[in-house]
This record gives structure tokens, sequence and C-alpha cells, in this order.
């Protein structure tokens, strides 16, 4: 039997059931939470492999929590929702989402959708358990920031960033030579094919990035966009004293 714990966070105690019954048969370990209070609580005393997360909760925004949850893990998280606009999708990727379903959904596309993100996880942590890099720190000018750790520093102060955000920004940083298409950065952060809109999600990391590594109006950007071809770090920043 899997040992796989997945956590169901929806207020909607019919459809947390019926997924919690869908996870069962499949030998997962279901760890049902109905209020965002709640799901932290699980969190931390069961550490989840994957977390189910609907948008809208009775005491906080599913993006929301999202965040917070990103503080603490690395699970993948799939959004469940009504919203069906593209925007909202955007929203809840930034938030550190890993995937997005509408309501209603079919059983067997959220197992495979499930099975996947599974599947991706265990090959990451198999790959970092076998690869083992040293600590990379980039200090320079009013910005540090180390990967190993998470932390980033501009100006003195602590930039509170995602995990993807993270992991867009280290694509950039380790190849600062190189203009990455918006398609070439969604497939190698989330690890899956760019479909016709996934571009404008990328878009919206990178706007954000902007503005959380910008100190002051005079600062330069972190990120160059090269018009008609993509996004590179701006190398110069790094031969600062």
């Amino acid at each position: 039997m899997s040992k796989t714990k997945i956590m169901v966070v929806d207020d909607d105690k019919a459809i947390n059931k019926l997924i919690c019954s869908y996870l069962t048969k499949e030998a997962y370990i279901p760890l049902p939470a109905y209020t965002g209070e709640e799901s932290l609580a699980v969190l931390k005393k069961e550490n989840p492999d994957l977390i189910i997360l609907d948008v809208m909760l009775p005491d906080t925004d599913g993006t929301n929590l999202s965040l917070e949850i990103r503080n603490v893990s690395n699970a993948p998280i799939i959004f469940l929702s009504c919203k069906t606009r593209e925007i909202d999708k955007i929203i809840a990727l930034s938030a550190g989402g890993d995937d997005y379903i509408t309501k209603p959904f079919m059983a067997g596309e959220l197992i495979a959708r499930i099975k996947a993100h599974l599947r991706r996880q265990k090959s990451l942590v198999r790959y970092a358990e076998s690869h083992t890099p040293p600590a990379q720190v980039y200090e320079f000018g009013k910005f540090k920031i180390d990967f190993s750790t998470h932390e980033c520093l501009v100006g003195g102060k602590e930039v509170n960033l995602t995990l993807k955000e993270f992991e867009v920004l280290k694509l950039l940083m380790d190849n600062p030579r190189k203009v990455f298409p918006a398609s070439q950065i969604f497939e190698t952060v989330w690890k899956t094919d760019c479909m016709e809109n996934d571009a404008k999600t990328v878009m919206v990391y990178i706007s954000t990035l902007r503005k959380k590594l910008k100190h002051g109006a005079g600062d330069p950007e972190f990120i160059i966009n090269v018009r008609g071809v993509g996004y590179k770090f701006n190398q110069s920043l790094m031969k600062e004293d």
C-alpha cells in the first residue's frame, strides 16, 4: 500500500469527501481539511506529499494560503476552482501552484494529474539525492541571493520569493549570457510542455520578480527583455564591486 499522503483543502464537504474517496481507491492516504487554518495544522503535522487546494475558502483565499504553504513545503499544489478566466489561472500559478483544474472535473483527469506530479516530484528528489551541488551564492551591489537556503536580500532587506520565482531567477542567473524564450523558461522550470497560454504565466513571473528585486527608482533592471526573443539576466550587474 502506498504511503503517499495527499491533503485535500476544500470547504465543500461533499466535494472533499468525494476526492478523498478517489484517493483511497488509488491507495493514497487522504488528509481532509476544510479551512486555511486547519490545512496549515495538517501540513505541520503530516507533511503531505501533494496538496489539492480550492481557490475559495471561508477564512482565506487559496492563493494567499499557497504562499504560506510555500514557506514550509515544496509539495506540488493542484488548484481546484470554479473560476475559468485565464488571469485566475495565472494568479494561482504565480502564487506557487503547479497545476490548475476547473470545476466540475473528471475523476480520471484529477488522478492522472496527481500521478504525473508525484512522478515528477520523486524524480527531482532522486536527482537531488544523487547530485549534491555546492551552495550557490550571488552577491553584488545591493543584491545577495543564496539558492541553497532560498534567501534573497536587496538593499539589506529580505525579499520573499516563491519557489518558482527562485527557479526562474536561478535559470537566468546561471546562464547570464543566454536569452531564454518564455516557452523555454516555462518548460525548464515547470518541467512540462509549454501550451498556448503558458508563456503568459512566465511574463507574470518576470514582471513580479522585477518589482520585488528593485530596491529604488534609479536601480537598474535585473531581468532584461530582449524584444522578440525572450529574457536574460542583466550580466553587467555581476561585475559590480
